[in-house]
Order: C-alpha cells, then structure tokens, then sequence
C-alpha cells in the first residue's frame, strides 16, 4: 500500500495492485508495443501477457520523491526502440499523474523482447 495523499479528515492509500494495473494500460495503449511481460520467478522464463494480467509486467517500490515505475515490454520489430521506450515513460507518468494524482520520480522502460508484428 501507498500512502498518496494525506488530508485533514484522513489519508488516500492505494494499494500496489492499482497502481500496477494503471500503469499497465497506460503503457500497453502507446504505438509499438508487442506486450508486457513479466517473470515466472520460479522457472526463469519470460511470457507475454494478456489484458487479464497487465499488472504482471509491472514493477512498483517508492523512494523519497515519489514511486519508482519499471514496466517490463516487448516492442515490435522494425519499431524505433528508443522513440517506442520514451513514448512509454511519458505515458505512464503523465497518467499516474494527472489522472491518478500519484507522484512519480522515475518510469524505467525494460525492453525484454522484439517479436516480428503479425506473428504468432
């Protein structure tokens, strides 16, 4: 949980599965991305996730000024990496917040994969 506002007649707390899923759909709606991705911990490998599990591909701790946001992709290949990556941490630290009111001190973009678009 964390600890978003505090006001006179109490604080707003928002848990950390919210976050990751806002997180999730803001980065999945940018162009040039395949999907997210996240870790079976367990076996070590990496799979594609869906709308379901968005939240998965999603990494959130704080610091001192403000949440740490690592979103874990897969872009499509012939894709400007760079620019797809960018467009990414823009995305989710505007929608965190404006839309959320959640303060942001970093948004880092893990580029897991390529995958050709239109493949299986």
């Amino acid at each position: 949980m964390f600890k978003i506002k505090e006001t006179e007649i109490g604080d707003i707390i928002v848990e950390r599965e919210v976050i990751e899923t806002i997180a999730g759909l803001a980065a999945i709606d940018c162009y040039g991305l395949v999907g997210m991705v996240a870790q079976d911990f367990q076996s070590g490998l990496w799979s594609i996730l869906g709308l379901d599990s968005i939240r998965k591909g999603v990494t959130v701790s704080s610091s001192d000024k403000g949440l740490i946001v690592d979103v874990h992709v897969i872009v499509g290949y012939g894709i400007k990496i760079h620019e797809v990556a960018h467009n990414v941490m823009q995305k989710v630290a505007y929608v965190l917040e404006h839309n959320a009111g959640i303060k942001i001190a970093q948004v880092n973009v893990n580029v897991e994969g390529v995958k050709v678009l239109g493949e299986k």
